[in-house]
């Protein structure tokens, strides 16, 4: 027969398991990302000396201001983040846990997840070029649309690739800059017939956006709510579900004329 414990001896024994439980979650590397604000790239001009867009075929315009797509900086796909890691990042503003498979494709080796990336950068940029030129009526038969953005993967940059080119052939469709010279920034996937997909991360990327000079951010209008969460002082969002909706809203700010959507 076992003896009978104490109630501060059962409370002990009991106290263990979760003790260890609590320690072991403390040391062992746990399936989240942190996340933060990362590098924004103008695609108006150069990055890391190449010019992010060039298009042979057809007159291209000068432009003034900007539009810079956005990224985050996250752990990386075999980093290992703590208990303590979570904790902190999500408390912290400028930092968001996230699920590793919401960042990474879920069981690939660091160089796979690269190689996806790249693929899907790619697909992005065609599906851009195509876009753009569809909007504008332009045969890519006789247009060429080369893409260069060093360093950076996956789709989310589609939108503002799609801008670019729009505002480099065309403008605002009269003889002005897309921009209005302004500062502006954005997220998105495209599709080759122009429509705009949620990204993740966008509350992040306002602040890569506020912090790098823009003062209008173009955002998925499925992803609004996360976006305006915690939206930096001085910029305006505006959601989008095409790319007709993304220049039409461009165009109406630069004009001061037409609606312009809010969150």
């Amino acid at each position: 027969m076992l003896p009978r414990l104490s109630r501060p001896q059962a409370l002990t024994v009991c106290a263990l398991p979760v003790v260890a439980l609590i320690a072991a979650a403390v040391f062992v590397p746990l399936p989240f990302s942190v996340a933060q604000p990362g590098m924004t790239a103008n695609v108006l001009g150069e990055n890391k000396g190449a010019q992010v867009i060039t298009i042979s075929g057809a007159p291209v315009r000068e432009t003034s201001g900007q539009l810079r797509m956005t990224t985050i900086e996250a752990t990386g796909p075999d980093a290992n983040v703590s208990l303590e890691d979570v904790i902190d990042g999500w408390f912290a503003t400028d930092r968001a846990v996230m699920p590793r498979d919401a960042v990474y494709p879920s069981g690939n080796s660091v160089k796979e997840i690269e190689r996806h990336n790249a693929e899907q950068m790619r697909q992005s940029q065609d599906a851009a070029a195509q876009a753009a030129l569809k909007y504008l009526g332009v045969d890519d038969k006789n247009v060429k649309v080369t893409l260069r953005l060093a360093d950076v993967g996956g789709p989310s940059a589609g939108l503002l690739f799609s801008l670019g080119i729009v505002d480099k052939l065309d403008g605002d469709g009269s003889g002005g800059d897309l921009t209005g010279g302004r500062t502006i920034a954005g997220t998105g996937t495209i599709t080759a017939d122009g429509k705009v997909g949620a990204v993740g991360g966008v509350g992040l990327k306002t602040q890569a956006a506020r912090r790098d000079g823009a003062t209008v951010f173009l955002v998925p209008k499925a992803e609004c709510a996360e976006a305006g969460s915690e939206l930096p002082k001085g910029l305006r969002l505006v959601p989008v579900t095409t790319l007709k909706g993304a220049v039409d809203a461009l165009v109406a700010l630069e004009k001061g004329k037409g609606s312009v959507p809010s969150c």
